[in-house]
């Protein structure tokens, strides 16, 4: 009997530890289960990372396919032109464009394959164009009545249709596809000369796509004023800009007559501040009379960026038509779009020419030009 007793306590014993490690084990089990989850989580972020970089190579290779490149020959590191207007009159001029020659010039580039971009999307690399089409800019100096101008029609105020904007809405309307936009360079004590009216204008034109910038306080000559002067006069615009439109950045400068200080003293156009007012210009646009690097170029510079004036008059040669000739010509020098913003689609010996840092994250594609 006791050789018995004695063996089922140890059956038991052997029983207990059993249980014990058991439960042990499973105790255990869901810390060995943590440790892969945790490092899948840390991996996370890079399969995400990849899966993207994947996604654009995908994306890239089938905007290859969807275009023709020999037949658009897209150059996105061409040239593009931004045009310079001043009065929109029924005389033309040196400095003015009548109506009908305003209307003619976008007729021209809508027809010749021109498509209207804002200066900001050009100066942010963010262009977007149809493939095969190319981008340009509109300036326009001085914040002129005939720029933009409301008249009273039985009663009522309406849109000049002879201005410069009432002729881009005019255009929008009938060509959606051309784009909307320009860049209007204004001065005080009155823009667009319609006092009562300076508050409504700006906030159509931001509320439509334009953009409203700076040209000096009372159109200074900055090459003719020292430092100081050149700051305030610059300050003072963007403080008169924003008793309008209240925080408003102005982020682009036309530098009236053309003219900049010398030297150092440039830096000045650029940067700034007088009295407490900072301003920060991330374009200033000069006269000139060449089209602009494109934003990938290693030529581009966004604080010298020339201009072509709109003029058919005293242009020696550089004038919109004479540009619109050239670029016929010469349709290798042109900006024509590849269709998709997150591409950079050049000809192969154009590589050279390319900042890569201006790319950023897009996809850099090139072919050869045949």
């Amino acid at each position: 009997m006791k050789a018995k007793a004695v063996i089922i306590v140890v059956i038991l014993v052997i029983f207990l530890a059993a249980s014990l490690i058991s439960c042990n084990g499973n105790t255990n089990q869901p810390n060995e289960e943590k440790a892969p989850q945790s490092s899948e989580a840390i991996d996370a972020p890079q399969k995400e990372a990849e899966a993207e970089a994947e996604k654009k190579d995908e994306e890239a290779k089938e905007q290859e396919a969807a275009i023709d490149l020999q037949k658009i020959k897209p150059n996105e590191n061409g040239r593009i032109m931004l045009l310079m207007y001043h009065g929109i009159s029924d005389k033309e001029s040196e400095w003015v464009r009548t109506p009908e020659n305003f209307r003619r010039d976008l007729q021209t580039l809508y027809e010749k394959g021109y498509r209207i971009i804002s200066l900001k999307d050009y100066i942010d690399n963010d262009i977007k164009v149809e493939a095969g089409f190319t981008p340009v800019v509109l300036t326009f100096d001085d914040g002129l009545l005939n720029q933009f101008n409301y008249i009273e029609v039985n009663g009522e105020r309406r849109l000049d249709p002879d201005c410069a904007v009432g002729i881009l809405e005019e255009y929008f309307k009938k060509y959606p596809d051309f784009g909307r936009g320009g860049s209007f360079y204004v001065f005080y004590p009155l823009p667009f000369r319609q006092k009562e009216l300076i508050k409504e204008k700006y906030e159509f034109l931001i509320q439509n796509g334009y953009e409203v910038g700076n040209h000096a306080y009372t159109h200074e000559n900055l090459g003719k004023i020292s430092a100081n002067e050149v700051q305030k006069a610059l300050a003072l615009n963007v403080v008169n800009t924003r008793k309008y439109i209240e925080n408003f950045e102005v982020f682009s400068l036309a530098l009236p007559y053309g003219a900049s200080p010398k030297g150092e003293d440039y830096k000045y156009v650029v940067s700034g501040e007088y009295e407490g007012t900072q301003y920060n210009h991330k374009a200033v646009l000069l006269v000139g009379s060449n089209p602009a690097p494109s934003p990938n170029s290693i030529k581009f510079d966004a604080s010298k960026l020339p201009r072509i004036r709109a003029s058919e008059m005293n242009t020696a040669g550089t004038g919109i038509y004479d540009w619109l000739t050239h670029f016929e010509k010469n349709p290798h020098e042109r900006y024509i779009s590849d269709g998709n913003p997150d591409t950079i689609t050049i000809p192969e010996e154009e590589t050279e020419k390319v900042n890569l840092e201006a790319i950023k994250d897009k996809k850099l594609v090139k072919y050869l030009r045949q």
